[in-house]
């Protein structure tokens, strides 16, 4: 545990050092978000930040290939296949942030990083349910691959709406997978600890919490598509690795349930992403749109609609991730029946803050204090700006 977590600091350090070097990448290279009318910043805003996140995790892998504890790993060509495939896609998003491309070349780059990591052995050969069942066909195991690949990285860059919503929640979903993964080959492996996807979870979740303190609201700079897209890559490539590092053979019964859900638990970990995107898609089919036509109603926007501050609607997001994501993380050591009953009670919870009185309350999370606009001050009523949405 303690060399995950070294990384893990390695990859936020990294990446909270060369954040400023991005932005100014993005400025003289006129990577700047403008204002638009879907958009909830006020100000053109750089957008580069994915750059940085790329390095963290980059320099964190690099010294990681020096610890004698990880030698197994390094054996292997998958971490360099989940590497390679994010320099493409984060090169891709620098080329988006810059030129803003067409949905049709991001897609046949997505698809090509998709394929690099399936080249690179990073590949969904089986399913993870009883009996192992296997993808029948190399060409439908290609496809499959492709197909997580390239729906996790659209997710993620979905839900990249607010001011630390996207790397907030990859890093709280990367952390209840990295303790779903590292227990589970506890687990499987007493003898030996090392392993591809814990060690990639533990640097995502460090390159998101270094990049975090320049993206929470107000942002000093944007992921772009550069970042978003390398999350959701790294993710969806923990996520297959861990498939392929679980054996029937060695699962006792009563791990049968933590051995099968490899799969099921990063949907969790990307639900809201996920419904967000399955959402937007229905709904400008609905509405003879492209799938790829933005608006104004996203799962943030509708935060923001019912009175939740910029930073409010971010950490109750946050709150409705880590529900979903650490339930599925605990099924490695707990019956599922005590987790559905803990599960239910941290939704409760959950929905009480999303639609209860504090949406309205609690001025350390309200937007103009986090500016600076107006001094943290005890109030019996709610500031006349509050819960507005920015125009």
């Amino acid at each position: 545990m303690r060399v995950y977590i070294l990384l893990l600091l390695v990859a936020a350090s990294v990446t909270y050092l060369s954040t400023p070097a991005a932005r100014w990448l993005a400025r003289h290279t006129h990577a700047i978000s403008a204002v638009r009318d879907r958009d909830v910043h006020t100000s053109p805003t750089p957008r580069l930040g994915g750059l940085a996140i790329l390095l963290g995790i980059v320099v964190a892998v690099l010294v990681a290939s020096r610890m004698p504890f990880l030698d197994e790993v390094f054996t292997r060509p998958e971490v360099w296949g989940i590497v390679g495939a994010a320099v493409i896609v984060a090169l891709l998003g620098w080329a988006d942030d810059v030129w803003d491309l067409d949905w049709m070349t991001k897609l046949a780059g997505q698809v090509l990083a998709g394929g690099f990591m399936a080249l690179m052995h990073v590949q969904l050969t089986t399913w993870p349910v009883p009996g192992q069942l296997v993808i029948p066909g190399s060409r439908l195991s290609l496809a499959v691959t492709i197909f997580v690949v390239v729906a996790t990285m659209n997710a993620v860059n979905f839900v990249d709406g607010l001011d630390g919503l996207a790397a907030g929640i990859v890093a709280i979903g990367g952390a209840a997978f990295f303790l779903y993964t590292y227990g589970l080959t506890t687990q499987t492996s007493p003898q030996d600890y090392s392993s591809l996807a814990s060690l990639m979870l533990a640097v995502l979740v460090g390159a998101c919490l270094g990049f975090l303190p320049h993206n929470f609201h107000p942002s000093h700079i944007f992921m772009g598509d550069s970042g978003s897209m390398v999350l959701g890559l790294v993710f969806a490539g923990s996520t297959i690795a861990v498939t392929g590092e679980v054996k029937t053979d060695l699962t006792t019964a009563a791990q049968t349930l933590p051995a099968f859900v490899p799969l099921l638990l990063p949907v969790a970990v990307v639900l809201l992403p996920f419904l967000d995107m399955g959402m937007a898609v229905v709904r400008r089919l609905a509405s003879g749109k492209s799938p790829f036509h933005p608006d104004r109603m996203h799962l943030h926007h509708r935060m923001l609609a019912i009175g939740h501050s910029h930073r409010r609607a971010v950490v109750i997001l946050y709150v409705w991730t880590a529900v979903f994501a650490f339930a599925g993380a605990a099924l490695v050591w707990w019956d599922w029946r005590l987790v559905l009953a803990g599960t239910l009670a941290a939704a409760a919870v959950a929905l009480g803050l999303t639609l209860g009185p504090l949406r309205t309350r609690g001025r350390l999370l309200d937007d103009d204090v986090a500016t600076g606009a107006i001094p943290v001050v005890s109030q019996t009523t709610p500031h006349p700006g509050q819960g507005e949405q920015p125009s």
